[in-house]
């Protein structure tokens, strides 16, 4: 049974606080942008109910460009609105010791985050895109119910675990957009010699890898948690597992389990042949790819044998995440409810014979 977003979004109408109409009207492009997303979180032109047409100006790609990523950015602050205002979740902004003029990121996390005692992490792909968007295209295309996070996010919650959702392509700050004071020096001290000069850096989130790794040191390690799962997107797949090598014992003490789709890791290269990352990543992992295989069918890969990898029921790649969200989210909960079963600890101490001699004795 799919997520009822029609009712969520039947509360945001009848309460007249959020719209992306609202967005539009306070920007210049109140005629060319005459869209709004419908009762079903659909995309459509107020006038025609039509989908987003992307060519508006006649043979100006560079118009039409800017037009919609104009709209991309309305977007990327509606869904932020959504996860606050619909998820409740709270905005946090990171790195915590940042100066007045320092620029800062953020990720958003649930009231109940640090003090659940399971906890769900979103790591969305790499792009454009921001916190709380599987794909922005996905969005605009097919609706805020296949493009945003927002139903695993309401799906976590009802099963009363708390969630965490990352914010790793929020990497710079333009100079040129951004309205932030920034001293003189602040500048010349982050810039490098193949940075353009409008650009600087976000300490501890330059990169979705930094960014991952900025929030597990800072939060979730130090949360009181003890089952964490992530749900992994694309290129998300590859930060996680170089958070996995990075902090290699916290991590598989406290992680239970991931959910990859369509990831971008290569387990033997970022993990240079660990044999206990390899084991861990295969015994807790499961990875859903595009393809034309029925949900949850078996599929062979020649490039990956690092984990089962199945089918997310559809060959598009955005439609992948809301395709297996169910799947993913029935997998979790089975393999939380076999990890308070066995209750297994990794050790840094630990050995082959040490661990073939358990396997043995059980």
């Amino acid at each position: 049974m799919m997520t009822d977003f029609t009712r969520e979004h039947m509360w945001l109408q009848i309460q007249h606080e959020l719209s992306l109409r609202k967005l539009i009207e306070g920007s210049e492009y109140q005629e060319e942008l005459k869209y709004d997303f419908n009762i079903k979180g659909e995309l459509r032109h107020l006038d025609t109910n039509e989908s987003f047409v992307f060519n508006y100006y006649k043979n100006a790609h560079e118009q039409n460009h800017k037009r919609y990523q104009v709209l991309g950015h309305l977007i990327t602050q509606y869904v932020y609105e959504l996860l606050e205002r619909v998820c409740m979740l709270q905005k946090v902004y990171i790195p915590t010791d940042a100066t007045e003029v320092e620029p800062r990121s953020f990720f958003f996390m649930s009231k109940n985050a640090l003090s659940s005692s399971s906890l769900i992490v979103l790591l969305q792909d790499h792009g454009v895109f921001c916190a709380g968007q599987w794909g922005q295209r996905t969005i605009v295309s097919e609706g805020l119910r296949h493009g945003t996070q927002i139903p695993f996010i309401k799906m976590a919650l009802q099963s009363h675990r708390g969630v965490i959702v990352l914010n790793p392509n929020d990497n710079f700050v333009d100079l040129k957009t951004e309205k932030e004071r920034l001293g003189s020096s602040t500048r010349e001290e982050a810039l490098t010699s193949t940075q353009s000069v409008w650009w600087i850096p976000k300490r501890g989130s330059s990169s979705p890898e930094e960014h991952t790794m900025y929030v597990w040191d800072h939060f979730i390690s130090k949360s009181a948690a003890k089952n964490v799962a992530f749900i992994a997107h694309g290129y998300g797949g590859l930060a996680f597992v170089d958070l996995l090598v990075q902090r290699k014992w916290e991590v598989m003490n406290k992680v239970y389990s991931v959910a990859f789709i369509d990831s971008m890791h290569n387990t033997q290269h970022q993990t240079g042949s660990d044999p206990q990352i390899q084991e861990w990543i295969q015994k807790y992992c499961r990875e859903w790819v595009s393809n034309s295989k029925p949900l949850d069918k078996a599929v062979g890969s020649l490039v990956k044998m690092d984990c089962p990898t199945v089918s997310a029921g559809t060959e598009r790649y955005g439609l992948a995440p809301s395709c297996c969200l169910h799947a993913i989210f029935k997998y979790l909960k089975s393999m939380l409810k076999a990890k308070t079963t066995t209750s297994f600890r990794y050790s840094p101490v630990a050995t082959r014979s040490s661990t073939s001699k358990k396997r043995d004795n059980k």
